[in-house]
């Protein structure tokens, strides 16, 4: 029995979340588990590519637009470029996947697959940038890394293999880096909030927990219905410390030689976990349309005197559809009833989906429903491919909304360890909280409930360039607290700083 025939979703998304999760991914089709013994693996069916192929396609489109070409670099990094940057080694070095042997030989250097590709890029970087005219350089690779994690896995979430893009850059002043850096974020950002219909907070992570070699560490966070936080993408302004390692250095306008500046970015298929944990339901996947693989599904519903008319629509329909540069599917199949298709393509995400029988025939009209909450809408057929784009925009809205007030609704204050322990046992979500910077104040939350810290907020005027469906600038919830006077919420020493503690992914 396939996926698709056996009883849509039987386990709860509020009470298992894990389960309902897990049981979405198979059934919707967007992946299966890996062979027995290659345990944390999966494999990506068709439907899940395409969603990440989607997201692809509008980063690749917005990278490129801002300087950015695409490259690739080895999946095997020699030990010794892994050992340059001694910080890659230390922050990587219980997940790294190592290669021993060629065949039947021993290799005299063991290769790391890589877990990301700093070490391996930059000494390219460094044979590529000669000149201040050579700057700035800008590549990115879209390919998968491999980090060994020991946690429990969970698809797209976390896996022992997963895709991913990693930009790095090259820059003159310290100034071009740290605006490299935030217009990734700024990209990321645009991602979740106008593709995926996912608000976002942003912020940097705290000194402890930043790219191992980097300055600073800038993050986007999506929060999750049953209260945990994603990290959706993560930009990284890396100072000097990987071109001091790896000799990128140019000689400027008077000849002099300096050291260069560099940025690294990225954003893995977790964003497809977040979507996924984000907007589905009960009944199977919710797809926002910007993303879907087929953003209008038709269902022709007929009698068997009045079918070949009511085929005859329909086509016509979906064909206007595609003309119009929709991606519509067309059920004509007569094995299957029309109640059979709509639990199907609700299953798979769909996220409008036209009825057409006898009388919409007859009176020159659509029945249009809405994947999220069923709404129904009754369109005339004369100019439905126009009229379609005013339903992606509802649906996008609805999705956008309810997320949204997940969000504002799940951010609390507290002022003492009590509090922020309480408050994430009881609601989850985030918790915003004065601290005095010290990582050992975080590690006594860890310890006793399994949150972190997972973003400290920008200081007032590191503003997102983002506008969500092109309008006003999306109002970010990540504000700083007005720390004078204020102790830390953990020991009681003087507050430098705002924390954000949640349980997350």
């Amino acid at each position: 029995m396939s996926d698709a025939q056996e009883l849509g979703i039987t386990e709860s998304k509020e009470h298992n979340t894990g389960e309902w999760y897990a049981e979405v991914v198979r059934k919707a089709g967007l992946a299966n588990y890996a062979p027995e013994g290659m345990s944390g693996f999966i494999v990506t069916r068709p439907r899940g590519y395409a969603l990440w192929e989607a997201i692809q396609s509008d980063l690749d489109a917005k990278f490129k637009a801002t300087g950015v070409q695409n490259a690739y670099f080895p999946l095997f990094i020699p030990e010794s470029y892994l050992e340059r940057e001694k910080d890659i080694v230390e922050g990587f070095d219980p997940e790294v996947a190592w290669v021993t042997h060629g065949g039947h030989e021993e290799l005299e250097e063991r290769l790391a697959v890589r877990p990301t590709s700093e070490s391996i890029i930059a000494p390219y970087l460094s044979r590529w940038v000669r000149s201040h005219r050579d700057l700035p350089l800008r590549v990115n690779q879209w390919c998968s890394v491999v980090r060994w994690e020991a946690t429990d896995t969970k698809p797209f979430f976390r896996t022992k293999e997963f895709l991913w893009q990693e930009g790095h850059t090259a820059h003159a002043t310290r100034e071009e880096a740290w605006d490299e850096t935030m217009t990734r974020l700024d990209q990321y950002e645009s991602v979740y909030e106008d593709a995926l219909a996912i608000p976002v907070l942003r912020g940097r992570k705290p000194e402890h927990d930043k790219f191992p070699g980097a300055d600073t560490t800038t993050t986007v966070e999506a929060l999750m219905p049953d209260g945990k936080s994603v990290q959706g993408a993560t930009s990284h302004y890396l100072g000097t410390s990987f071109a001091e390692a790896f000799d990128i250095t140019y000689a400027d306008r008077d000849e002099v030689e300096r050291v260069s500046h560099t940025t690294s970015w990225g954003l893995s298929w977790r964003a497809l976990g977040a979507l996924i944990m984000t907007h589905s339901d009960e009944q199977g996947l919710v797809l926002p349309p910007a993303i879907a693989p087929e953003q209008v599904v038709v269902v022709p519903i007929w009698q068997e005197e009045t079918k070949g008319e009511v085929l005859e629509y329909a086509a016509g329909v979906a064909d206007d559809l595609r003309e119009a540069g929709v991606r519509v599917e067309l059920d004509d199949r007569d094995e299957r009833n029309p109640g059979f298709k709509f639990n199907e393509w609700e299953l798979k995400g769909v996220p409008v989906r036209f009825e057409i029988g006898p009388n919409e025939v007859d009176d020159g009209e659509v029945t249009v429903v809405h994947r999220p909450d069923g709404e129904q809408v009754v369109e005339a057929r004369e100019g439905i491919a126009d009229a379609v784009s005013e339903h992606f925009d509802d649906v996008y809205a609805k999705l956008y909304a309810r997320a949204e007030e997940n969000l504002k609704e799940n951010v609390r204050d507290a002022d003492s360890r009590e509090e922020i322990l309480g408050t994430i046992g009881r609601y989850g979500g985030y918790v915003r909280a004065p601290w005095c910077g010290d990582e050992a104040c975080e590690a006594e939350i860890k310890d006793q409930i399994a949150a972190e810290i997972v973003l400290v907020p920008f200081e007032e005027g590191v503003a997102s360039e983002t506008r969500r469906g092109g309008g006003e600038a999306v109002s970010d919830a990540a504000e700083p607290l007005d720390l004078d006077g204020r102790a830390c919420a953990i020991c009681g020493d003087e507050a430098t700083e705002t924390a954000f503690f949640a349980k997350s992914y």
